[in-house]
């Protein structure tokens, strides 16, 4: 495919997904329909669409319309590339401009120059004052790729070595001693030797520093109650060189845990009814993933107040369901991949403010500005039964 007719693709796809369908949906039935398209063309069409999709305010503006058409326009204005050169008007390319496109489109600004829906926008300002707008850029950008070396298998020069023998170039990243930011070679992760064998995992740093944080010793009983696919499941493993349990309000969510935990060789269980008492409950809980938003940009606009407030209500009520499963003097670890007070420093006052015999030990928040996704933790410890 030639650049002209990727950039005619991707305004396809941005057309099915502005109206509705999920965007990794639209990607792979456009593949499927499309198998002239060799890998590196669905990867430069899946790197235009997530780039709008990160943009998808701004874009419209700088394009003059919502159409996938216009957000293309908008973006090559953006980025400085000649639309000239994209809306060639033959073969498999976009046609050609008409002259009221030429003249559309506007300079964004506020909460659209930001990329962002104006009462998310609202909230980051009250929530994230001095840091809204280095926050907001953040989520515009692409998010870095990151490993977690396992700790049961290698360490951190090993797994460089076997990575860079796959010509997959890697640098130790300060947000934790298990994390390698992939430099030059990312696509080639999932198909090295060293992912294969489980000497590494595709993990985000801030997510790594998460679990670094909490008070892991050996033999301690440990449940992640929140496992999904169980990234945290098996960074705990590690860790503790022991067994963890994992579990899911949504079982079909952990189906590939068994084959990963095999893989990395971690001692891990799944648990439909966990029963007390642990030493160490995760809850790594459904959130906004605000944090997370440069990875899945979709959520910037799919959120609803609403829907946040859903959230809120359920991360509360799984605080509460776990309380009871902690051992006197063990450790409620909860996190989110949000940068949202409501769903962070608020949810942990509401719930000390339920449940007077417990302390909160530490709360630490992972910013955008230090190079991972943003991520929260507090660990509450039970004092009073």
């Amino acid at each position: 495919m030639t650049p002209a007719a990727r950039w005619a693709a991707a305004a396809d796809i941005l057309e099915q997904i502005g109206a509705g369908e999920p965007a990794e949906k639209a990607l792979t039935t456009w593949a499927r329909k499309s198998r002239f398209a060799g890998s590196k063309d669905r990867a430069a069409i899946r790197d235009h669409v997530f780039d709008i999709l990160r943009c998808w305010r701004s874009t419209a503006a700088l394009g003059g319309g919502q159409t996938g058409r216009a957000r293309v326009l908008g973006r090559l204005r953006q980025i400085g590339e000649d639309p000239n050169g994209v809306f060639l008007g033959e073969g498999y390319a976009l046609a050609a401009l008409s002259d009221d496109e030429r003249e559309a489109g506007h300079t964004p600004s506020g909460a659209e120059a930001r990329d962002l829906p104006d009462w998310i926008y609202d909230i980051l300002i009250n929530d994230l004052p001095g840091d809204t707008d280095a926050t907001a850029e953040a989520l515009r950008h692409r998010a870095s790729v990151f490993l977690r070396v396992n700790l049961l298998k290698t360490d951190l020069s090993g797994a460089q070595t076997v990575l860079r023998d796959a010509g997959i170039v890697t640098q130790p990243h300060p947000l934790s001693e298990t994390a390698l930011e992939v430099v030059d070679g990312a696509r080639q992760v999932a198909q090295s030797e060293a992912f294969r064998t489980g000497l590494v995992e595709l993990q985000d740093a801030a997510s790594q520093a998460v679990v670094d944080a909490l008070p892991l010793s050996e033999r301690m009983r440990c449940l992640d109650y929140c496992a999904g696919g169980g990234g945290k499941t098996l960074a705990l493993a590690a860790r503790l060189r022991g067994p963890v349990e994992a579990h899911d309000a949504d079982p079909r969510r952990m189906t590939d845990l068994p084959t990963r935990a095999e893989r990395a060789g971690a001692d891990v269980t799944l648990v439909t009814a966990p029963k007390g008492a642990y030493d160490l409950i995760l809850c790594d809980v459904p959130c906004s993933g605000s944090g997370s938003w440069r990875r899945a940009p979709e959520g910037k606009w799919r959120l609803t107040e609403d829907r946040l407030e859903a959230l809120r209500e359920t991360q509360a009520q799984i605080l509460d369901d776990v309380a009871g499963m902690v051992a006197p003097n063990g450790t409620l670890a909860y996190a989110t991949c949000s940068v949202l007070k409501c769903e962070n420093e608020d949810q942990i006052r509401g719930f000390l403010a339920r449940h007077p015999g417990w302390e909160c030990k530490k709360q630490i928040r992972f910013g955008l500005d230090e190079g991972g996704d943003g991520f929260f933790a507090a660990t509450l410890t039970r004092v009073k039964n």
